[in-house]
């Protein structure tokens, strides 16, 4: 057998930048990301709709700081949608096109972290890639799905079937986009915060159940600090965790999510994606605590948290035909990345492990607890 057999690596840099009022005339923060590049500018149309003033600030900054946008900013549907098929991912890449965009160019992508994944995922394959910036406007945009390297659509009725890796050119985190969120999209994004606190942080956890009030309540500070750590913490793992581009079969920082996933899909999206991770991370939790992994008062101090930040640790999809559909994501979740069945579970605040198989009794039993919970609330004020 004659063969080749070499190996090389490729370095990337992952920069986050926090600002407040990104398009104001005199941040520089654009300005300095793409120098005399040009800059195709994509709208989340939520955001639009949302913000009316804010595509006429984008092309108003641009002017005042020297930006070559090649068009107004391009509206294109947003939220969930966005991923349900592929056309704002044909948007995009017929912009690119028509904009003469390249390698040398960029992609503003401005929206929630559904769109930013869509509008990635199709500047990721025009040209083999071209650069993008992500400015999330959602706190789970900003503390997660955005500072990550993934991008991707639903396809056959599976959450990020299509997608591809991509190392975004910078993020930009501008605390001014959350103002325009309700109360749900305030929250919405925290579940992840408290997550990779349980997985990564005891100070964090800490941090965020003295935050609690103020989180709960939408207020822009308290946002602000949750959503810089979670990013940090994010990111950290993303470029230190040895694989970025998830090619083994574990993913660290999923704690939660193939329920989650499966959630999502069998609402047909009633709960966002932070809700579902909420239910999804309660379950876990009652696992690893019944699988004798973590202690009973860690448990109880997580799902207290949730429940302090205003979400639901209980659907009713949970208990859809015995719980079948719901175990079935545990078999798509280790398909999505091949090989062995890998799930992490906490095993204290700040640490855990990784399991191969989830008892469905566990998860059963986990349920009809979660269920409890819920209802107790609403039997004290009968």
């Amino acid at each position: 057998m004659d063969e080749i057999d070499l190996s090389f690596s490729v370095a990337y840099r992952h920069r986050i930048l926090f600002t407040e009022d990104a398009f104001a005339p005199a941040n520089p923060t654009l300005a300095g990301l793409v120098a005399d590049a040009k800059v195709l500018p994509v709208l989340d149309s939520g955001l639009a709709a949302a913000r009316p003033e804010l595509a006429a600030a984008i092309s108003g900054h641009a002017a005042a700081r020297g930006i070559r946008l090649t068009r107004a900013p391009l509206v294109l549907t947003g939220g969930e949608a966005a991923k349900r098929d592929t056309s704002v991912v044909k948007a995009v890449l017929a912009a690119i096109e028509a904009d003469r965009i390249c390698r040398h160019s960029y992609v503003l992508a401005i929206g929630g972290g559904a769109f930013l994944d869509a509008v990635g995922f199709a500047a990721a394959t025009a040209h083999r890639g071209v650069r993008v910036i992500r400015m999330p406007s959602t706190t789970l945009g900003q503390g997660d799905a955005g500072v990550g390297v993934k991008n991707g659509i639903n396809t056959f009725g599976k959450k990020n079937f299509t997608g591809a890796f991509a190392v975004p050119a910078a993020v930009v985190n501008d605390l001014a986009l959350l103002a325009s969120l309700d109360l749900r999209g305030r929250r919405d994004g925290l579940v992840e915060a408290v997550k990779v606190a349980l997985l990564k942080d005891p100070a964090f956890l800490a941090a965020l159940e003295a935050d609690a009030p103020a989180l709960a309540a939408g207020e822009l500070p308290a946002l602000g600090r949750a959503v810089r750590r979670s990013a940090e913490l994010h990111a950290r793992h993303i470029a230190g965790g040895g694989d970025p581009f998830e090619l083994g079969s574990a993913r660290p920082l999923d704690l939660g999510h193939w329920a989650a996933h499966k959630l999502e899909s069998l609402t047909d999206h009633r709960l966002t994606h932070g809700e579902a991770v909420a239910v999804g991370l309660a379950l876990d939790t009652l696992c690893a605590r019944d699988l004798a992994l973590l202690a009973p008062a860690d448990a109880a101090r997580v799902l207290a948290l949730l429940s302090a930040l205003g979400f639901r640790t209980y659907a009713e999809e949970l208990h859809l035909d015995g719980g079948k559909p719901l175990l079935a994501g545990l078999e798509e979740f280790r398909e999505h990345l091949g090989g062995r069945l890998t799930l992490v579970l906490p095993t204290a605040i700040g640490a855990s492990t990784e399991v191969h198989a989830m008892p469905a009794e566990r998860v059963r039993a986990a349920a009809d607890e979660l269920r409890a919970r819920d209802l107790a609330p609403c039997a004290a004020r009968s």
